[in-house]
């Protein structure tokens, strides 16, 4: 069933599904089902308010097989099967709920597609997290068989891990060490020598570009501490840009950014199940090769990098 046309002179200010309702002389219910389904088009864009209101001339397309649109917050799935799920995480989303009233996470977005897509709601289990801020890809359980197994990997540091970033200044190649505690005295994560204290941490840095006034960087993650990175190359002297926490330090000219640049690019692991090798990568999105631009042409006139 389809119907394409426009609306009349003699429709104008009647809602959608008063439009819906006349055309096909159904139900309200139908009508309205039709509308919150994805079923009902105006100027080409979903009506799904049955409430909403139309103009004259209006393309009006009614198509019982038009696709469903494709939710918000629905995720990106990069693996899927039928013991865990890796999505591309985009910057700003949480990775799991902090309390129980908190929506728009990632483990909702799963479950988001899963609906979108007319598929079987299973059970998400959490094994690890990025920040909210940063970008890429995030793995979770779908049975307790690898909620175990990839904890266990992560536990055991036993995953490849790499991240690219964007670092303020002229950063070095190498390996950065250090005890990373959840208060370093001053109410900040960060790196402590007090005996006793801290988890040691271990982040390989290498160099990708230099740009003018910062550097584009891969981070490889041997241990993976809360905001390891981003604490790591602050305490060098070279935060990330966008960063808004641990700049406490920092004494240059802080580069605006609308977004941290730092994305989850590579995850390796070998399946806790199957026992196959997995390598998933993720692409820069389109806000942070929207930032590297800026930085590519970002000169402080006056003032070294």
């Amino acid at each position: 069933m389809r119907q394409e046309s426009p609306i009349a002179p003699d429709e104008e200010g009647l809602t959608v599904s008063a439009v819906v309702r006349r055309r096909l002389g159904c139900p309200w219910s139908r009508a309205r089902e039709l509308c919150e389904r994805g079923k009902v088009a105006l100027d080409g864009e979903h009506a799904l308010d049955p409430a909403a209101r139309v103009r004259n001339g209006q393309a009006l397309v009614i198509d019982e097989h038009m696709r469903k649109p494709r939710p918000p917050t629905a995720a990106k799935i990069v693996f899927e099967d039928e013991h865990v799920v890796v999505i591309d995480k985009p910057s700003g989303v949480a990775s799991v709920p902090f309390d129980e009233k908190d929506r728009g996470t990632a483990m909702d977005s799963v479950r988001d597609t899963w609906r979108h897509e007319n598929r079987r709601e299973r059970a998400l289990f959490v094994v690890h997290r990025i920040d909210k801020e940063t970008s890429g890809l995030l793995a979770f359980a779908l049975s307790r068989r690898a909620e175990s197994g990839l904890k266990a990997l992560f536990k055991e540091h036993a995953l490849e891990r790499t991240y690219l970033c964007a670092a303020h200044g002229r950063v070095s190649e190498g390996r950065i060490e250090s005890m990373l505690a959840a208060d370093r005295g001053d109410g900040l994560r960060g790196s402590t020598k007090r005996p006793g204290e801290g988890k040691n941490a271990v982040t390989h840095v290498r160099v990708v570009e230099a740009l003018p006034r910062a550097t584009l960087c891969e981070a490889r993650l041997e241990t993976g501490r809360t905001h390891q990175i981003r604490i790591h190359l602050s305490e060098a002297g070279h935060p990330l840009v966008g960063e808004r926490v641990y700049i406490r330090d920092y004494r240059g000219t802080l580069i605006p950014s609308p977004r941290l640049l730092l994305h989850a690019a590579t995850l390796g692991f070998v399946h806790p199940v199957t026992r196959a090798r997995v390598r998933l990568s993720s692409p820069l999105p389109k806000d942070f090769e929207a930032g590297l631009k800026r930085l590519r042409t970002d000169i402080l006139s006056g003032e070294e990098p």
